[in-house]
């Protein structure tokens, strides 16, 4: 069985520095074998790079690039919450936010693009349920958010 690390290194995925928080909460609370993942923002280098809304100032294609860049920003946290990546044994649930303009209705469509990239990394441990919700603004003007629960190796 190929690890989640050997996996990531097959695709030629690198995880990016854990985000630090800017404000008062933790990136991962842990509850027995769950562990819940705040929203992480699509950060390259601690800085949101993709701005605006989807459907006005961002393309579909723009808003799923950062949508998966939001997905590598939440395993980057869990993985050092739980001391690595292959702690991790399933994804459980997603839910993204899309800062939607008006008359734009494919949130799913942009949150596609974490979807898919969990499930290339987790096989079918990557299926998860999800929502994908319209919302007017998101902090820091990104066009997504993406927020976690996955299920780890409590052990040790």
């Amino acid at each position: 069985m190929t690890s989640v690390t050997d996996r990531l290194r097959e695709l030629g995925v690198e995880l990016p520095e854990p985000a630090e928080p800017a404000f008062n909460y933790d990136p991962v609370a842990r509850h027995g074998d769950l562990a819940y993942v705040s929203g992480q923002l699509p950060k390259e280098d601690g800085v949101v790079r993709i701005t605006g809304r989807v459907g006005e100032d961002v393309d579909v294609e723009t808003a799923g690039r950062a949508a998966g860049i939001c997905a590598l920003q939440g395993l980057a946290v869990t993985a050092a919450a739980l001391g690595g990546i292959d702690r991790i044994t399933r994804i459980v649930r997603v839910t993204g936010y899309v800062a939607s303009g008006p008359d734009f209705h494919q949130q799913p469509k942009v949150l596609d693009a974490a979807s898919d990239l969990f499930v290339e990394v987790f096989g079918e441990a990557g299926r998860h349920a999800r929502s994908a919700v319209g919302v007017a603004e998101l902090p820091r003007d990104a066009p997504v958010e993406v927020e976690l629960i996955v299920a780890h190796d409590a052990r040790g």
